[in-house]
């Protein structure tokens, strides 16, 4: 297994660093994971287009020594669609946040889902817009304190994993940064899963989401994804079978899990079959 260090100098450009990333982000790590995930897989990155909308995690794929596309906000998906279309033969990876992944670009999120098209989408959720200025986001939760709701959030927050499998999104994950082995090991089955994979970590951002909702302290708020968050199984199960004062307790934990691995047909395999019908 190689080190960290050996990671970097691997697959990473040099001249990229220092990071923009701010004292205790979690984008880093997610930079990282991919990176380790990339690495067991023994994935050709001659072979591989790393693509991103506009945000601080969508500056992920130019740290990378790869080709990639910096695109406009929100419209990642539609390039990757692209890409994936002209050359189906390329391993496809989206890096995007929650705001430019189902803000922005919620129809392309929708579309692309729907389709099934080949790729993996890593969406970085802080519960804000953090590089533009901190206002709200279609995850941010219920009473959260942004730029854009000084007094509070009152609009209900996107499940994005839940959208994804309602949708019929082949595999859907949600894992925290703070614990680095379940986000690698989703990363890999998402990148092997044939068709449209969507993989969420949630990301600490101390300096626009943590400093307005009192976890400005980089430990305070790394420990509050760890105590706000439970095992899906574990949710599933206690909500299933607990007593009425146990289910109250896990009433607002944040799921995280695999919550669907299945497969469907994907679209580039069947337009070579529409195309060889219609020849």
């Amino acid at each position: 297994m190689l080190s960290g260090e050996e990671l970097k100098e691997k697959y990473l450009r040099k001249e990229m660093f220092p990071t923009v990333f701010c004292d205790g982000c979690g984008i880093g790590n997610v930079l990282d994971y991919a990176i380790r995930a990339i690495e067991e897989l023994e994935l050709d990155l001659d072979q591989t287009v790393f693509l991103s909308g506009i945000g601080c995690s969508s500056r992920l794929p130019g740290y990378i020594n790869s080709d990639g596309l910096h695109t406009t906000h929100g419209r990642a998906l539609a390039f990757a669609t692209g890409v994936k279309a002209a050359n189906p033969k390329l391993d496809v990876i989206v890096f995007t946040g929650d705001g430019d992944c189902v803000g922005i670009g919620g129809n392309h999120f929708i579309h692309a889902a729907r389709r099934n098209i080949d790729m993996t989408v890593i969406m970085v959720n802080n519960y804000n817009y953090g590089m533009t200025g901190g206002q709200a986001a279609p995850t941010t939760p219920l009473g959260g304190i942004t730029t854009t709701t000084p007094y509070g959030n009152i609009e209900f927050p996107f499940d994005v994993c839940e959208i994804a499998k309602t949708i019929g999104v082949p595999y859907v994950a949600r894992w925290t940064v703070t614990y680095p082995y379940k986000p690698i090991k989703s990363i890999k089955k998402a990148i092997q899963k044939k068709g449209f994979s969507y993989v969420e970590l949630l990301a600490p951002c101390p300096i626009q989401w943590g400093r307005k909702n009192k976890l400005r302290d980089i430990k305070v708020l790394w420990d509050w994804y760890k105590d706000n968050t439970m095992l899906l199984e574990d949710w599933e199960m206690i909500n299933k079978y607990g007593t009425e004062e146990e289910k109250q307790a896990i009433e607002k934990k944040i799921k995280i899990g695999v919550f669907q691995d299945i497969d469907r047909p994907e679209w580039t395999s069947e337009w070579k079959k529409y195309v060889k019908r219609l020849r």
